[in-house]
């Protein structure tokens, strides 16, 4: 009887012993279920809303000296900066970039010349108001541009897709400029060719275009970005942030397409680059991947152009070597004549 007692004292410790068990298992559940709820119904703080293009815009050119203005040439809303007293400088930028790509140097050059920076046909903020500019267009927008902006013929920079508009126009229109000068250009030699891990980085930031993609085109497009960001300053941000902004709109990835595929990928003529009657100077950094410096070193040997290197840069020398850019350009336009056109 005994015996029996204790089982059945046994039995009901065990059966409060599960039901507490059960009951700490659904009240933990209980528990967690409430916290996770709660935290689903968390108001998370609105984000801020970003800046407009012309908000990005006005950050990126604050303090420069320079005014921005509006002209139409060639059936394109043109918008350029211009400024300083001097004989007329035409800086022509680079693919998918805008006039802005010249702030490291346009505050020293506007102390010499009447500098007049450009976005070109499509890019930046100019409108193709008729579709996509092609070559033939492009070359009529720089002949009204000069025409218009320049009260003697200007000298003309150009960088990369800037450096083929410039090119061209030279071997066509030599009398209406004073002087060349062709910055890390493609296409002056030989098919144009960038390192693999380059054109990739272009096709795939033109394809989907985030700050992601932009960095790493960036980081092909120079020798030391963070050098290139220590540069801008407090332009950096906006800089990238611009530089997303028109590659996502719809107008420039289709000018940009189709001036590359007409002109910044196409080889420019032997014969044409013979016609230039104007003095022309080469400026190239010497870690370019994406025009590599042998072929500004091949250009310079067939049209006896001098050739200036840019240590530690690529290929956007002005930005990351801006000093000894503005070195090699003050020295190009002031070469004469004798020592700059080709034999």
């Amino acid at each position: 009887m005994k015996i029996t007692n204790q089982r059945r004292r046994a039995g009901r410790s065990m059966l409060r012993a599960i039901l507490l068990l059960v009951g700490g298992a659904a009240l933990l559940s209980a528990i967690v279920v409430g916290m996770w709820r709660r935290s689903r119904r968390v108001v998370h703080a609105q984000p801020v809303p970003p800046f407009t293009e012309t908000e990005v815009r006005q950050r990126l050119l604050k303090d420069l000296p320079v005014t921005e203005r509006r002209l139409e040439f060639a059936g394109v809303s043109t918008s350029l900066l211009e400024g300083g007293e001097g004989p007329p400088l035409v800086l022509l930028h680079g693919q998918g970039n805008f006039a802005a790509a010249w702030m490291p140097v346009i505050p020293d050059l506007v102390r010499t010349y009447h500098v007049i920076a450009p976005d070109l046909p499509g890019l930046g903020a100019s409108e193709a108001l008729e579709g996509p500019p092609g070559a033939t267009t492009v070359l009529q927008w720089l002949g009204e541009l000069i025409d218009q902006t320049c009260e003697t013929p200007p000298a003309v920079v150009g960088i990369s897709l800037g450096g083929q508009v410039a090119t061209r126009f030279a071997a066509r229109h030599s009398e209406q400029i004073v002087r060349l000068v062709i910055v890390d250009t493609p296409g002056l030699v030989g098919r144009v060719r960038p390192a693999p891990g380059a054109l990739l980085a272009l096709i795939r930031h033109s394809a989907r275009p985030s700050e992601r993609s932009a960095l790493r085109l960036l980081r092909y497009a120079t020798f030391d970005l963070e050098r290139v960001r220590q540069q801008l300053g407090e332009r950096w941000e906006p800089f990238v942030e611009y530089m997303v902004d028109r590659a996502r709109t719809p107008s420039v990835r289709k000018a940009n397409r189709r001036l590359m595929r007409e002109v910044g990928l196409q080889q420019i003529p032997p014969e044409d680059l013979a016609r230039i009657s104007v003095p022309t100077t080469l400026i190239w950094g010497r870690h370019d991947r994406v025009a590599p410096l042998r072929s500004a070193e091949e250009a310079s040997a067939r049209y006896g152009w001098p050739l200036q290197v840019i240590e530690d840069a690529g290929h956007i020398s002005l930005g990351e070597q801006p000093e000894a850019f503005l070195d090699a350009l003050h020295a190009a336009l002031s070469t004469s004549s004798e020592d700059s056109i080709g034999q």
